[in-house]
């Protein structure tokens, strides 16, 4: 099931990973990891894995909130998302693992 704009590209290296998430930081966005089961129209609801990002995190920091989030849950469909405090909303988000 294709999810957001980035679904139909081939699977992210952990290289273009960090680079989303330094753009995301460099933005002053706040990231965070969140998680779901599964992906269904119906059913939209992701988790969140702990509280976004913020006080500027590092990328070694988000990636190791993502590595985290991955190993507690190894059959879950991960993503980042950032918000942007000053408009109030979400301003990215792309899944960044599929269960195999």
């Amino acid at each position: 099931m294709k999810t957001e704009t980035f679904s139909y590209l081939p699977p992210m290296t952990r290289s273009q990973i960090e680079r989303q998430v330094a753009y995301i930081l460099e933005q002053g966005w706040m990231p965070v990891v969140e998680y779901t089961d599964r992906i269904d129209p119906a059913q939209t609801y992701w988790h969140w894995w702990r509280l976004p990002l913020f006080r500027s995190p590092a990328v070694e920091d988000v990636m190791a909130a993502l590595d985290a989030c991955r190993q507690q849950h190894p059959d879950a469909f991960i993503q980042i998302s950032a918000f942007d405090h000053k408009r109030q909303g979400q301003t990215q988000s792309f899944v960044v693992y599929r269960p195999e």
